[in-house]
């Protein structure tokens, strides 16, 4: 029996679809481990946090851009495999960071670095 796995993704940026080489999200649970002094030496449990999405963007520059990452809040960010499968939401994304690389042998590529508030899985 062959398996079927998820391979390259399409990042759409408000229903727009964006040419990108690398997406890395990064889920915070925002747990945290509780120290106390307590005669075995050694912590004893956690506490519940708030939990983060960080996302790490990195785009091809097209000559005609249109879009102005450092202008993103308050965006809807969707994930999902170019061959079907579940989509992954971010919503309420705002960008951080933007960056630029040029190199010699490839295009030039914008990085960016951004926060979601909410995840959804569809």
């Amino acid at each position: 029996m062959t398996l079927e796995y998820t391979g390259a993704v399409v990042l759409k940026v408000n229903s727009t679809e964006v040419e990108v080489t690398e997406f890395s999200p990064r889920e915070t649970t925002g747990k945290q481990l509780v120290k106390t002094m307590n005669s075995i030496g050694r912590a004893k449990g956690y506490t519940q946090g708030i939990a983060t999405w960080e996302l790490s963007i990195t785009a091809v520059v097209l000559v005609n851009n249109t879009l102005h990452w450092e202008k993103i809040s308050g965006a809807k960010l969707t994930q999902y495999p170019s061959t079907g499968g579940k989509r992954i939401t971010y919503q309420d994304v705002f960008v951080t960071e933007v960056g630029e690389q040029y190199t010699v042998d490839n295009e030039a590529r914008i990085t960016i670095s951004a926060f979601a508030l909410n995840k959804v899985e569809e």
